[in-house]
């Protein structure tokens, strides 16, 4: 009998597939480099969003969402960067310095919509820079543009299928 669970299981883990994130442009742990860098409040990159691919989504996506969020930020409560939802279910790439036309962007913790780069303060040390696409039942998630950004990790959290996170790093 704990033979056959054991077998059971096994066949479950590969009949499954997670949810993976990869990118050409940031890797797991890794330095991100300055044209990942915020353009302002201090920082001088080039504030470009990385090149993402996802694969892998469970059945009954509809949408996608992806965050990236700093929790290493001196806040107390980290720090968004940025915040897209509504990408439709056939989208699996999102190029560098992407220019979001089917979905929704909305405020990050710099206090508008659209990417933000690294930007933690001088002396703080390595932060970790963490980028997560969601995977959602829904094709439309009716949130609107100026919304918190901890709303949006919670509607996220709630609902998510799956999510898979890259996480790059940064320090100045």
């Amino acid at each position: 009998m704990k033979t056959l669970i054991i077998l059971m299981a096994a066949a479950a883990s590969f009949s499954s597939q997670a949810l993976e994130l990869k990118s050409k442009d940031i890797h797991e742990g890794q330095l991100m480099n300055s044209q990942f860098e915020f353009s302002g409040m201090g920082c001088d990159g080039g504030n470009v969003s990385p090149e993402l691919t996802w694969s892998g989504a469970p059945e009954g996506t509809k949408s996608f969402a992806i965050t990236v969020f700093d929790p290493d930020a001196p806040t107390g409560s980290g720090w968004w960067h940025w915040s897209v939802l509504n990408l439709p279910a056939t989208t699996q790439h999102l190029a560098r310095g992407a220019k979001i036309t089917k979905g929704l962007e909305t405020r990050t913790d710099f206090g508008k919509p659209g990417f933000g780069g690294a930007c933690p303060p001088k002396g703080d040390g390595m932060h970790r820079y963490q980028f997560t696409v969601w995977a959602l039942p829904q094709a439309k998630i009716d949130l609107p543009a100026d919304i918190s950004p901890a709303v949006v990790g919670f509607t996220l959290n709630s609902m998510a299928l799956d999510k898979a996170v890259l996480t790059a790093t940064f320090v100045r």
